[in-house]
C-alpha cells in the first residue's frame, strides 16, 4: 500500500512539474504581453492595404526569442512570429536578446544588484542549464533558437550579417518571394559579461547589433533607467566596447541609455548610433524617452530613430497614437531618420500583432503622410541605413 501511495504521489508530481512547465510560461507570456486589438481588427481601406503591401517593411526591435516559442509556428499569444511577420508584409525583423531584468522594473530608478527576472523565466522554459547562469551563453542560447529556425525553414527566414545577405534578401522579395530577413541584436551590453573578448564571440554568433544598457547600469556604463536616474555615461570599458563595434561594423543601439551615455558615444570618432524603440519626448513626456535636444543630435549624425507601439512611450494605445508619434518624429527630426522600432513580445501591449501591421499604414494616411513618406518610415529608411553600416563582409 505503502509503495502504491509513493508511487500516486511521484506520478502526481511529474503531472504537475509538466503542467507547470507548459502552462507557466505560457501564462507570463500571454500576461506581460496584452494585444490592444479589436476583435475584427481596425479597419484598413482598400486603398491602404494595396499601399502597405507593395511596401518595404522593417523593424528595429522585438523580443520574441525571450519567450522560447518555435516562431516557425503561429501563436495564439504575444505579438508575433514568422508567419504573422510575413502576413503583415515585413521584410527584415531586428530579433533582440533579453538576458537580464530587474525585479520591480521601472522607467525611473533601477539597480544592477536587483533579483533577476530572466532567470526564473528561462529556468521555467526549461532553456539550456548553461543559460541560467551566464549572460553571455543566455544570449547565445537565443541567437542559436534562432539559428536553428533559419536552418530549418530557409524559404521563410533568412539571417543576415552582411550588406551583401541584405541586398540579396530584397531582391529576392522583389522577385515575390515571401521570405523574412532577421538581424540579431542584444538588448543591453552585459552578456560581454565585462570582457571585449566577447564581443567576438557574440559578433561571430551572428549578433550585428547590440544596445549599451538596458533598465540599469553595467559595465559599460549610465542607463537612463539606472540607480538615482543614473547620469554615467561611458565607462572606460564601455569605450572599448563602442570603438571595437565600430571597427566591426556593428549597430550601435543607444536605447535605454543615459543622457551622458548618449553625448559619450555621439563624441567617439565615427559612431552612427541608433535608437531603436521609443518615443519623442516633445510629444509624450515618459521617463522612457530620451530629450528632444539627444534625438536631434543622434539624426544628426546620420542614425535613424525606431518608433515605438505601447502606450507608454505614444502616449495612447491605438494606431492612431502611433501614428501621431511618427508625425511626431518627422517634425522634429526630418523624414530620413524616423523607424519602426516596435518593442513586440517585450513586455508591453500593443494596439494590432505583426499580421494587422497595416493598420498603422492606414492610421499614417489619415494623419495626412504622403506615400513617399510613408515608404520611408515604414522601411526605407532602416534599410538605407542597414545598406550603409552592416559590415561589408562577415570577416571582420
Amino acid at each position: 500500500m505503502l509503495k502504491r501511495i509513493l508511487l500516486v504521489a511521484v506520478v502526481l508530481l511529474i503531472a504537475a512539474a509538466v503542467a507547470f512547465f507548459s502552462l507557466a510560461p505560457a501564462y507570463v507570456e500571454r500576461s506581460l504581453n496584452p494585444l490592444r486589438m479589436p476583435e475584427d481588427g481596425w479597419p484598413v481601406s482598400a486603398e491602404a492595404q494595396v499601399l502597405h503591401d507593395g511596401l518595404v517593411i522593417g523593424d528595429l526591435h522585438a523580443d520574441p526569442l525571450l519567450w522560447d516559442r518555435d516562431l516557425l509556428r503561429r501563436a495564439d499569444r504575444g505579438h508575433t512570429d514568422i508567419p504573422r511577420l510575413l502576413e503583415g508584409n515585413v521584410a527584415v525583423q531586428v530579433f533582440t536578446t533579453v538576458t537580464k531584468s530587474p525585479r520591480g522594473q521601472n522607467y525611473s530608478a533601477n539597480s544592477a544588484e536587483a533579483p533577476d527576472n530572466i532567470t526564473p523565466l528561462f529556468m521555467g522554459q526549461l532553456r539550456p542549464i548553461r543559460s541560467w547562469t551566464s549572460l553571455r551563453e543566455r544570449a547565445l542560447v537565443q541567437a542559436e533558437a534562432l539559428q536553428d529556425m533559419a536552418r530549418r525553414a530557409p524559404e521563410q527566414l533568412r539571417i543576415l550579417r552582411t550588406r551583401g545577405d541584405l541586398a540579396d534578401l530584397l531582391a529576392e522579395r522583389a522577385s515575390g518571394q515571401r521570405v523574412l530577413g532577421a538581424v540579431l541584436g542584444s538588448e543591453g551590453g552585459h552578456p560581454l559579461e565585462g570582457d571585449l573578448a566577447n564581443l567576438d564571440v557574440l559578433y561571430d554568433a551572428g549578433f550585428r547589433l547590440m544596445g549599451l544598457t538596458h533598465f540599469f547600469d553595467n559595465e559599460l556604463g549610465g542607463s537612463l533607467h539606472g540607480e538615482g536616474g543614473s547620469g554615467a555615461g561611458l565607462s572606460e570599458f564601455g569605450r572599448q566596447v563602442v570603438a571595437r563595434m565600430v571597427e566591426k561594423g556593428m549597430i550601435i543601439d543607444l536605447a535605454h541609455a543615459s543622457p551622458q551615455m548618449v553625448q559619450d558615444v555621439l563624441a567617439m570618432p565615427d559612431t552612427r548610433p541608433i535608437l531603436s524603440h521609443t518615443g519623442i519626448h516633445g510629444h509624450c513626456a515618459s521617463h522612457r524617452n530620451l530629450e528632444d535636444d539627444l534625438m536631434r543630435q543622434i539624426a544628426d549624425k546620420g542614425g535613424v530613430i525606431g518608433i515605438g507601439y505601447w502606450s507608454d512611450v505614444v502616449c495612447g494605445g491605438t494606431p492612431a497614437d502611433i501614428a501621431g508619434a511618427i508625425i511626431a518624429a518627422i517634425d522634429l527630426l526630418g523624414e530620413d531618420h524616423v523607424a519602426l522600432g516596435s518593442d513586440y513580445d517585450g513586455s508591453v501591449d500593443a494596439p494590432f500583432d505583426a499580421a494587422h501591421l497595416s493598420a498603422l499604414t492606414q492610421a499614417l494616411i489619415d494623419a495626412g503622410l504622403d506615400q513617399r513618406g510613408i515608404a520611408k518610415v515604414m522601411g526605407g529608411n532602416m534599410m538605407r541605413y542597414l545598406a550603409e553600416t552592416l559590415p561589408a563582409t562577415g570577416d571582420t
